[in-house]
């Protein structure tokens, strides 16, 4: 008996989007749980980078400085929230105390939106919820999915995310007249909440098809252990610990090139709404190409040629395009280097670098993933910020930074190659975990 037309279509979208049988409700509530949670956040983003020029692009050391020490003070209470709470349930919980902050900020900025402080509040605030929120997202996503289905579903699942990314700035624009900046803040609020329930969903997923070596209800136990096992774990580990050197590399050569864009933009466009429309332009085209990308190569890429392409591609051209805007430091060639580096980082270096985790232990998806990703990726922003701004005072020229900016991309490209063998290592050493459904 031939299939039907609906049982056609579908294993016509499965063989497209290289997604096996059964695994289609799984990708539906987790690039439902990324495009909610991106779309609340794309939506703020615009107005903090706004809020971090006006405060002084020779200033800004000091918003990333304070990030790095509100992200200090974050560990300890999410570590305990890891150890106490069931696995199914961390999400739940710090989504719903992060909501609880945007309701705070909400009413801050209806009795007071002229406040400085509480403007360099929220841009803190904001640039530590974004990775806390998003690396543990990516955590669920690490801990329920396979290595083998991983490296196909990984990047199709963050297709929700830049289609978020591409939703939020819209909305943001349309709503910010209406309803203002408070009124973002409840939409955002409500938008994160929609994203606790889809990971509710992905979780009840895993419940129904559980991995072969699964026990019985693991993720309804908690972690254990103590509040700072992750950054110990970190230390213990020479795999984690180039992980952290990988971020740390990451986040230095992000910095370098966002401080030369915060410069190159206040110079060309000196109004504080061209500012922001420029920014949420370069958002929604970056967001656009990722999804592309996303999509239809980066699953292909990593299931045939590994995830070494996609943690080593991308450093190498950056390297290339610091040396570019060493000889031609304009917005034109900023802008064209910065997109690069954005797209590169969202479409296959970030899905690479999250596939680095489905080999190791439950405790060191959530405890250690998120000191890396929170505190050791803000460090790296502090250092390099201070970096590129002594370099700034000491050279009075950006050439140097770029020089620098390209060896440290060299860097960041060898340590992925160095983890991208160590995960397949890791990897055919624990075949029970990576079996296919």
């Amino acid at each position: 008996m031939a299939p039907s037309l609906p049982h056609q279509g579908l294993a016509r979208l499965t063989k497209l989007f290289n997604v096996e049988p059964g695994e289609m409700p799984a990708v539906a509530a987790g690039a439902g749980m990324f495009f909610l949670l991106f779309t609340g956040y794309f939506m703020l983003r615009p107005v903090r980078e706004t809020m971090g020029i006006a405060g002084g692009v020779e200033n800004l050391q000091w918003l990333f400085t304070g990030t790095f020490l509100a992200t200090l003070a974050v560990l300890p209470v999410f570590g305990w929230i890891s150890s106490k709470v069931p696995r199914r349930h961390i999400l739940l919980w710090t989504y719903a105390f992060f909501t609880s902050n945007l309701a705070v900020f909400a009413l801050g900025f209806t009795y007071d939106p002229a406040n400085a402080w509480l403007a360099r509040s929220f841009y803190i605030w904001l640039s530590v919820f974004n990775l806390v929120a998003i690396s543990l997202a990516w955590s669920v996503l690490a801990d329920l999915l396979a290595t083998s289905q991983a490296k196909r579903l990984f990047a199709l699942i963050a297709g929700g995310a830049s289609l978020g990314g591409l939703t939020g700035p819209v909305l943001g624009t349309l709503l910010v007249g209406p309803i203002g900046h408070a009124g973002l803040l409840l939409v955002s609020a409500a938008l994160l909440s929609g994203s606790a329930i889809a990971a509710f969903r992905l979780h009840r997923w895993r419940d129904v098809n559980p991995l072969p070596a699964e026990e019985p209800a693991p993720r309804a136990k908690p972690l254990g252990g103590h509040p700072l096992a992750g950054a110990t774990a970190v230390m213990r580990s020479s795999y984690l610990a180039a992980i952290a050197l990988f971020v740390v590399l990451l986040a230095v050569v992000s910095t370098f090139l966002y401080f030369e864009q915060a410069r190159l933009v206040a110079e060309t466009f000196p109004d504080r709404t061209r500012q922001t429309q420029v920014f949420g332009m370069i958002d929604a085209f970056v967001q656009a190409c990722t999804i592309l990308i996303q999509v239809f190569l980066t699953g292909r890429i990593a299931d045939r040629l590994g995830i070494g392409v996609l943690l080593v591609g991308v450093p190498l051209a950056m390297a290339a395009g610091f040396l570019w805007l060493a000889v031609a430091p304009v917005f034109f060639v900023l802008a064209i280097v910065m997109i690069a580096r954005r797209v590169g980082e969202y479409a296959l270096v970030r899905p690479g670098r999250e596939m680095l985790y489905t080999v190791v232990p439950p405790e060191e998806k959530y405890k250690a993933k998120n000191v890396i990703d929170t505190v050791i990726y803000r460090g790296g922003d502090a250092i390099g910020g201070w970096v590129k701004r002594g370099l700034d005072v000491a050279a009075e020229h950006p050439a140097l930074a770029m020089v620098i900016g390209s060896l440290v991309a060299l860097g960041w490209a060898g340590t992925g190659a160095w983890l991208a063998v160590k995960e397949r290592r890791l990897e055919i050493g624990r075949p029970e975990r990576i079996a296919s459904l």
